[in-house]
């Protein structure tokens, strides 16, 4: 098989980032999300252009998933991040989040799902890219907080989406 000088992982990768910054901008610019429509975005914190609070960095030191459902604030969308105000056990927080350090994007509502392989920081080898964009089945799927995986989700916590993705 030949060469591909052209990168269609790279592209692919693209293209599917502007899904993720082209709904993040509608909701920007109304300030609500649709319907019962709600977003789980998984990211690197560590990652170039990543801007968190040093009590959220050292508490999610490699990644991070936030909820973007009820209570967010001055969002803001450019071609290659996205900024939003959201509230981490009742303090306010902002974060700046390029699109390229984001790992997964799950539209429950919709049960849509994307899966972006971006590698950790500390991950010396170059990882080929792996692009998944498919609904996923709604049966089995719990939900579980990152610290406490004992106790019941609450509004707005953070959870891992490992619980949404398919297994491999």
């Amino acid at each position: 098989m030949g060469q591909d000088h052209i990168r269609y992982d790279i592209l692919a990768q693209d293209a599917l980032r502007g899904v993720i910054r082209k709904v993040l901008s509608e909701v920007a610019a109304t300030a609500r999300l649709p319907g019962d429509h709600h977003f789980f975005i998984t990211f690197l914190t560590g990652a170039p252009g990543v801007r968190i609070s040093q009590h959220l960095k050292s508490k999610y030191a490699e990644q991070m998933t936030i909820v973007i459902q009820h209570q967010f604030w001055d969002m803001k969308v450019t071609e290659t991040q996205f900024e939003i105000g959201l509230s981490f056990s009742d303090t306010p927080e902002k974060l700046v989040v390029p699109f390229n350090a984001i790992r997964g994007f799950y539209d429950p509502s919709v049960n849509f799902e994307l899966e972006f392989d971006v590698p950790l920081a500390e991950e010396e080898e170059v990882v080929e890219a792996e692009i998944t964009a498919y609904p996923v089945p709604t049966e089995n799927k719990t939900a579980s907080t990152e610290d406490k995986p004992d106790e019941e989700k609450k509004a707005g916590s953070v959870v891992s989406l490992d619980a949404f993705r398919k297994n491999k």
